[in-house]
């Protein structure tokens, strides 16, 4: 294994950024330092392309993010998703009504490249930008959708996200990122894993080259694919039992202290 990677990819929420919701000063001349010396970080998240540009200023010099859980390639400085991976409409539309006959009552929004689309029932604290009513959810969407959410009030959060992964079987990839009571549905196939090898073959970068970071159960493939997998101490426990290094916590700026150390 090399000594010093050729790319540092990290999870944001609960991992780079504190509890909070915020990037450290510390951790925001890391990426700097790391960047200015031949490591660049890369943003590898769930989040949408939408809440991103608020971070675009510390993404450092190649500006660009993978978001959506490996389903969108987000250009910073351009604001611009240059690629994405979405749904079969087909099976997507499967899968919806699969999930309205187990969970009556369920309720759906979607992620695209031109921001998020949502029936008028989703609960939703609509704090960033580019959110459209759609009205109910039935029929397949244009642009292509990289991330099928789903919510249940009412239910008991583990049993909706049980039943969930319950019906949707292998036909999309069920990923929990942290959010209580959210089911996140990529394609099948689309993870942060899949969506970092495609950017790293473009770049030329093998998976031994890369370190990851991450907290939470929808980072394991990610991990698991990058030649050092870091977790930081506030990890989820799925996560700690497969990391190669365990890191100091989002709120002690474990990333940050990983980068320093590259310096």
């Amino acid at each position: 294994m090399p000594s010093r990677p050729r790319v540092v990819a990290t999870d944001l929420d609960g991992t780079l950024l504190r509890s909070d919701g915020s990037l450290s000063s510390r951790t925001r001349e890391a990426i700097v330092a790391a960047e200015a010396a031949g490591v660049p970080t890369l943003f590898v998240t769930a989040r949408p392309p939408r809440w991103l540009d608020e971070l675009a200023d510390a993404v450092g010099g190649h500006g660009v993010a993978i978001c959506g859980n490996g389903a969108f390639v987000y250009d910073l400085v351009r604001r611009k998703v240059t690629a994405s991976r979405g749904h079969d409409p087909h099976v997507m539309a499967q899968v919806v009504a699969d999930l309205r006959e187990a969970l009556p009552g369920v309720t759906f929004a979607v992620e695209r490249a031109d921001g998020m689309g949502r029936e008028d029932v989703y609960a939703y604290p609509v704090e960033h930008s580019a959110v459209t009513v759609v009205g109910e959810l039935t029929a397949p969407m244009s642009p292509p959708v990289g991330k099928l959410l789903a919510r249940s009030p009412g239910i008991d959060p583990d049993e909706f996200l049980r039943v969930v992964e319950e019906v949707v079987g292998t036909r999309v990839e069920l990923g929990f990122s942290g959010a209580i009571g959210l089911a996140e549905m990529t394609a099948a196939g689309v993870t942060k894993a899949s969506g970092l090898a495609a950017w790293c073959e473009e770049q030329g970068i093998e998976a031994a080259d890369v370190w990851a970071c991450g907290d939470m159960p929808n980072d394991l493939p990610m991990l698991e694919w990058a030649g050092r997998a870091h977790a930081v101490a506030n990890a989820h426990a799925d996560v700690l039992a497969v990391a190669d290094v365990v890191i100091a916590s989002n709120d002690d700026d474990g990333v940050a202290q990983l980068l320093e150390s590259l310096l």
